[in-house]
């Protein structure tokens, strides 16, 4: 009903959005330009707005955009659970089975991180989405 009453095509801020739905503003291209550079630095980085204001949306572009015989991404929608709970996803991200203890999980990402980088020849991309969600203890790892 909204839709016809708006004039619109198709659902507005859908999770089925593909790149070329997107708004082409200065702020779009400037997080996709920012994304690109970390990817050919191997950098880390933050990107910041207001509600709705694409953030999510430009990070899946930016994941589509990524060729995956090259890149493995791992990608985390919602940070709510604990350090345990994250060290277990980015485990299960790399393809691992995770052990019990935090230690062995550390090593498990490393040596994960290692194996894909130096024999598979594979860049991990780990994009953690909707940080704000999470509780303080993860900002202390």
């Amino acid at each position: 009903m909204y839709k016809s009453f708006y004039s619109l095509a198709q659902t507005p801020f859908s999770k089925d959005l593909r790149p070329s739905d997107a708004f082409p503003s200065s702020d779009y291209h400037g997080a996709l330009s920012a994304l690109k550079y970390l990817q050919q630095s191997k950098g880390i980085g933050l990107i910041t707005g207001d509600p709705g204001a694409g953030k999510t949306f430009t990070l899946r572009t930016f994941k589509k955009s990524l060729n995956p015989s090259l890149y493995h991404v791992v990608y985390f929608p919602l940070s709510t659970g604990g350090v345990m709970d994250f060290y277990r996803g980015l485990v299960y991200g790399l393809g691992e089975e995770p052990k019990f203890r935090k230690v062995d999980l550390f090593r498990q990402i490393q040596q994960g991180i290692e194996r894909m980088a130096g024999e598979r020849k594979i860049t991990p991309v780990f994009i953690l989405d909707e940080m704000h969600m999470a509780k303080d203890a993860f900002y202390r790892i």
